[in-house]
């Protein structure tokens, strides 16, 4: 997922089709590999709940964390600071025995890409704004990992959901 040497694997995965909004607690098996409380990682989708189960079974992935940090971004849409909580940290020991730092967020697809032009319906409208406020998001956290040493990833059904 992360290099051509990460893949993750469908076994650890429950197959879904499309991205559903599911909340719920995840209890880490490998307590000393998470970074903060284990008795409150809630995961907000499916698909976040597959890459917490990803990140505690896969053993080279040391450490892990869900929504570590806020990352504070001008939002073009209303020009105010907000706070933006990405998905994960994440930092891993490659096949090289490189130790690499992640901050994850975890997105549809369709979120990660301009808006079609159509008319100016609501769902257009609500689908530009929120394009406009990933992308101030995506950059802020840029900044961020570069100042860190750390890389950012936008990982979608493509990377979680392999065998589809």
């Amino acid at each position: 997922v992360f290099t051509e040497t990460h893949y993750i694997p469908p076994e650890l995965f429950i197959s879904i089709s499309i991205y559903m909004s599911y909340k719920g607690i995840y209890k880490p098996k490998n307590k000393k590999k998470y970074i903060g409380k284990t008795s409150k990682v809630i995961y907000r989708s499916l698909w976040e709940r597959k890459f917490m189960k990803y990140c505690d079974q896969t053993p080279n992935i040391l450490k892990w964390a869900s929504e570590p940090l806020f990352i504070p971004y001008l939002c073009p849409t209303d020009s105010k600071w907000h706070k933006y909580y990405p998905d994960f940290y994440m930092k891993l020991k490659t096949k090289n025995g490189i130790i690499k730092e992640y901050i994850i967020e975890i997105k549809p697809l369709k979120q990660t890409k301009a808006p079609k032009r159509k008319k100016q319906t609501k769902n257009y409208i609500y689908e530009s704004l929120t394009w406009q406020k990933n992308q101030a998001k995506w950059k802020y956290a840029e900044e961020l990992c570069n100042k860190n040493k750390w890389e950012f990833k936008i990982l979608t059904e493509r990377e979680l959901l392999p065998h589809k």
